[in-house]
């Protein structure tokens, strides 16, 4: 433990140092089951990369889940599973954040084809995760889409892609009131008169 001491004597800053690698990353597991948890999949363990800059985290479906069709969103019997992807998360501590995951295939009987399952974190084949995008959207009404890119390292197009997913959910979603009847509104308005 390093213990920074102020001028009056008081600790201003206690910074605690880990020796084995394994140690932090099951803190950062706990952290991400505490705030970020997928129904029926787990993390299973957190790396760095070799060059430290990126954290690489495994998911896996949990034991006795079942896929999810991503066509009709009902559970399906599995086909096969695909390689390997990585899907970008929020940066930690300015280290990229990425989720590594092997896709499963099922065969939906209900649509009668070999489907890509739906995971709750991603859309489709997009490689930012919903709430990566939802972040860097919330940062966008903030700063310039630029600045965005700029502060987290990314790319202008995926902070206009996040930017537009949010959009496109906001319209379909939206809620525009109680409409008033016409009749009710007609007899309402004030009536001009010729005076």
């Amino acid at each position: 433990m390093i213990k920074v001491e102020g001028e009056s004597g008081s600790a201003h800053c206690m910074v605690e140092v880990f020796s084995d690698a394994r140690f932090r990353a099951m803190e950062l597991i706990t952290i991400l089951n505490r705030c970020h948890r997928f129904q029926g999949f787990i993390y299973q363990h957190a790396r760095f990369t070799p060059d430290k800059k990126t954290i690489e985290i495994s998911v896996r479906p949990r034991k006795g889940s079942a896929a999810i069709c991503s066509r009709c969103h009902q559970p399906a019997p599995g086909y096969d599973q695909l390689a390997e992807r990585r899907f970008e998360f929020i940066p930690l501590w300015g280290f990229f954040v990425f989720l590594l995951y092997a896709m499963r295939r099922v065969d939906c009987r209900r649509c009668a084809a070999v489907i890509v399952e739906e995971v709750p974190w991603g859309d489709g084949k997009r490689t930012l995760t919903k709430a990566y995008m939802l972040f860097l959207a919330r940062w966008a009404r903030r700063l310039s889409w630029k600045e965005t890119a700029e502060a987290f390292r990314t790319s202008w197009d995926k902070v206009f892609d996040a930017v537009e997913d949010v959009v496109t959910w906001g319209l379909e979603h939206r809620a525009l009131g109680q409409s008033m009847p016409l009749a009710s509104m007609k007899s309402n308005t004030p009536r001009a008169t010729n005076t």
